[in-house]
């Protein structure tokens, strides 16, 4: 059969895309020989803007405003690189309410990416299932810090609000029905042949490219590297709440799957012994000063390692913002692994990636 090049656009706005982005598939018949990609169609400015438009007790709410899958991420990095700057304590109730956020943020993401592959692999009905299942998830998001998507719940010396008796109640009972509800989706991804086999093999990275292309978060762990924030970082309380990392073999859209169900099944049990083991005592602590020098945070967001680079001198205005953010550091690995790959795959694979451009563009 002779070969024939074709050039194949994906994008900026496609059925496979959440978010705009673009990609050029260079084809030899189905086998996608070369690519090329842009992520700059929603740049807003933020970094900016908090340098410039907003004093700094603000920009922990401005950030939050970046993307609605981990905006408590992105407060919780800025806040904690000011709350260091500051040289202030927070108290550990507020610190256990702040990881309780954070891997509820988790929850939801993993299971907009999960439905988001199962759409790729044309099933329609586990889509529906697992974005029906999230919205409970987000319900508790919102008893917690009353609002939906973009929360206003970090502060600067703690958070804005107590967690109920009643909320309690309501998280540990909604967790218990999800994890059911987890374990089901795993054995699903696991025996369905349109999840499982369909993606074995499929946008496969291996280990010693994903250490090459510097790649975190899911995508390096389903390659079986060790890699995550929350257990290289002591600012919050993961080591007091049963944080377990989890890593697959692989490193192909099945991997990535796996390591997405058994780290939400992580999180459950972690939102579940933060509300056995909530500590008594303030959610807030009034800190004094304005930020000098210069400071790097990271957290483990869904998709990988935020970074906030911030730097201050003692003015109500920032000098510098500056924002890493996970999809952004695995562009190349993205690239890469299309290389080679049935172009009839390639929605999938992107799918696997869990790309997040309200991030990466800000």
């Amino acid at each position: 059969m002779s070969k024939k090049t074709v050039n194949i656009p994906l994008g900026s706005q496609h059925i496979s895309l959440l978010e705009p982005i673009r990609f050029k598939f260079t084809c030899e018949n189905e086998k996608i020989i070369g690519i090329d990609s842009d992520v700059g169609f929603v740049h807003r400015g933020v970094e900016k803007a908090c340098a410039s438009k907003f004093k700094f007790d603000a920009i922990g709410y401005v950030v939050a405003r970046i993307c609605g899958l981990c905006a408590i991420t992105h407060s919780l990095s800025y806040t904690m690189a000011v709350e260091s700057m500051l040289e202030g304590e927070v108290s550990k109730r507020a610190q256990y309410l702040r990881v309780l956020m954070v891997e509820l943020d988790r929850l939801h993401s993993h299971m907009l990416c999960l439905s988001h592959v199962s759409e790729n692999a044309g099933f329609e009905a586990m889509f529906m299932r697992i974005m029906g299942d999230r919205e409970p998830v987000m319900d508790l998001q919102e008893a917690l810090s009353g609002n939906r998507v973009q929360f206003d719940y970090v502060s600067i010396g703690g958070v804005n609000r107590d967690i109920e008796s009643d909320v309690a109640v309501k998280v540990k009972e909604t967790l218990k029905e999800l994890r059911l509800k987890v374990e089901d989706y795993i054995s699903e991804f696991e025996n369905n042949w349109s999840l499982s086999l369909r993606y074995k093999g499929i946008g496969a990275l291996s280990q010693e490219d994903a250490y090459r292309f510097n790649t975190i978060g899911p995508l390096a762990r389903a390659t079986g590297i060790k890699t995550d924030v929350r257990a290289e970082s002591s600012m919050l309380p993961y080591g007091d709440i049963g944080f377990e990392m989890v890593t697959k073999d692989g490193g192909d859209i099945y991997a990535r799957n796996m390591v997405r169900l058994y780290e939400m099944l992580n999180s459950i049990s972690m939102c579940e012994n933060i509300i056995d083991a909530m500590p008594e005592g303030e959610i807030f602590t009034k800190l004094k000063g304005k930020p000098s020098g210069e400071i790097v945070t990271r957290l483990e967001a869904p998709r990988g390692e935020l970074m906030y680079y911030v730097k201050g001198s003692g003015k109500p205005i920032l000098d510098r913002v500056r924002i890493k953010t996970p999809t952004f550091s695995s562009i190349p690995a993205f690239m890469h692994i299309f290389e080679g790959q049935e172009y009839a795959d390639a929605p999938a694979i992107l799918a696997s990636f869990d790309p997040c451009m309200s991030c990466t563009a800000k």
